[in-house]
């Protein structure tokens, strides 16, 4: 696993290159595709107990961090087809959100980590036949992201091959801090 560059959190830019780097020059469609594979091998074998333990205080569980994937599924199907959508020449606005506030408010320790792993092979599935859609003028269409200013369709995939990247390594993380 490619470890994560370090950027400064409170630099938009600087996140974003940070994960356009993590995939480089790799086509983010393969890496979007194989990753519920490899979120599911990362969390395999780990009991109820220990999916929802935070691996520090404040800290996410391996299953908080699997929820927050499904949503953020969701989150970026939309800003996708948002794009997409729009009328040609028209810069839609994507608008950002509050993960901490999701995981909080959207109750993220329910269920199980099987039914949430469910979820995010779910969403990815659609996500992926979405994206096998695409034109190449759909993979240009650009909106202004509330936080990080002008984003391509091509960008927001790379980002979010990046995002599944980065959690994968939040829960190899969790797993080992925690022992289980």
């Amino acid at each position: 696993m490619t470890p994560l560059p370090a950027y400064d959190a409170n630099d938009p830019a600087a996140y974003v290159a940070s994960r356009l780097a993590l995939v480089g020059d790799r086509d983010p469609v393969p890496l979007l595709a194989a990753a519920p594979d490899r979120i599911a091998d990362a969390v395999t074998h780990l009991s109820d107990n220990a999916a929802r333990r935070p691996e520090a205080p404040g800290a996410w569980s391996v299953l908080q961090v699997v929820r927050h994937l499904a949503d953020s599924e969701v989150v970026y199907g939309y800003r996708l087809r948002l794009l997409v959508a729009a009328d040609p020449g028209r810069i839609p606005d994507i608008p950002g959100y509050d993960q901490e506030a999701w995981a909080e408010r959207l109750s993220y320790l329910r269920g199980t980590l099987d039914e949430a792993v469910e979820d995010y092979v779910a969403g990815r599935r659609m996500t992926i036949r979405f994206l096998r859609t695409l034109t190449e003028t759909d993979w240009t269409r650009e909106g202004h992201h509330s936080e990080r200013g002008i984003e391509s369709v091509r960008q927001i995939v790379t980002l979010l091959a990046a995002h599944d990247m980065g959690h994968e390594q939040q829960i190899v993380r969790i797993r080992e801090t925690l022992g289980a």
